[in-house]
């Protein structure tokens, strides 16, 4: 998958550094994936939850959310946002 947002996860993992490493490993995953449907991506990722049309993928046991659009057909991954549990809760999905 080719991902769009990466200064977006980039520049929160320079503030949050205690979910950097995680947020390395979902981009590096996501960028080797080649999902075709979203039944691939929840049986790697059986803990995201689809909301509409996007997808929401826990990190560090649930206490980072990011929120991504999944485009399977042209194999892009859009980051929409990243946030602690909490700031998730107040999102406008």
């Amino acid at each position: 998958m080719r991902v769009i947002g990466k200064p977006l996860l980039e520049a929160y993992s320079e503030r949050h550094g205690d979910v950097k490493s995680q947020i390395g490993a979902w981009l590096a995953e996501a960028e080797d994936a080649e999902w075709q449907n979203p039944n691939e991506l929840v049986a790697r990722y059986p803990s995201a939850s689809r909301v509409k049309d996007r997808v929401v993928f826990n990190l560090k046991g649930g206490n980072y959310r990011l929120l991504a659009r999944v485009d399977y057909r042209r194999q892009l991954v859009r980051i929409e946002r990243i946030g602690t549990h909490k700031e998730y809760d107040r999102w406008k999905l």
